[in-house]
């Protein structure tokens, strides 16, 4: 991520032109990318169980 915010935006050698993507979309891309591996391997905040009647008075 670092390298791609310092090499430049376009670059033309050749008649070949690479284009970097834009400073945002890598931003939007980390931020994506830090929330999926802070969700990973977490359990869900809800739990299903069987719940069983415990003896009543009738």
């Amino acid at each position: 991520m670092e390298r791609l915010l310092t090499s430049p935006k376009e670059v033309e050698v050749d008649g070949q032109r690479v284009t970097n993507q834009s400073v945002g979309d890598l931003i939007k891309v980390a931020n994506y990318l830090a929330s999926k591996n802070a969700l990973k391997g977490k359990r869900l905040p809800i739990r299903i169980t069987k719940m069983a009647a415990g003896g009543g008075a009738i």
